[in-house]
């Protein structure tokens, strides 16, 4: 049985603060924002090059604004990302080096925090895609 991952609830308080923040400094596709039944928001944002999503709204998710720490999304170049975080008015800090990987940190205006990923070399494939930990060996 193959599972995927579709989405990732993120719990805001103002949505379309939150849904300007993660589509114009995020770069985040705006897939579905539709009210199905009344008190009910649901927008579904993409990540570029993501085939999972996360969504925000209005009585669709449970958690307090603020709650959601730490979903990781795996970007090419820190450096890269850093600049174009920055030129967008993306508050964060340095990129945080570490043996598996460098570190961007981004908090959402509601207090969500973010982690950017740049994946080190031993784990990737000549062709950019993630080794398993078998091939790593």
């Amino acid at each position: 049985m193959d599972l995927k991952l579709e989405v990732v609830p993120m719990p805001v308080t103002d949505v379309d603060r939150a849904k300007a923040f993660y589509t114009e400094q995020l770069g985040f596709h705006a897939d579905f924002d539709e009210r199905p039944v009344e008190g009910i928001r649901f927008v579904q944002l993409t990540p570029p090059g993501s085939a999972c999503s996360i969504v925000i709204g209005e009585g669709v998710v449970e958690m307090q604004p603020g709650a959601q720490q730490g979903v990781m999304f795996v970007i090419d170049d820190a450096d890269a990302a850093l600049a174009e975080l920055t030129g967008k008015g993306v508050q964060t800090g340095p990129v945080d080096e570490q043996e598996w990987g460098r570190f961007l940190y981004v908090t959402d205006p509601d207090g969500n925090k973010l982690v950017l990923q740049q994946l080190p070399s031993y784990a990737l494939k000549d062709d950019g895609s993630r080794k398993t930990v078998d091939e790593r060996s």
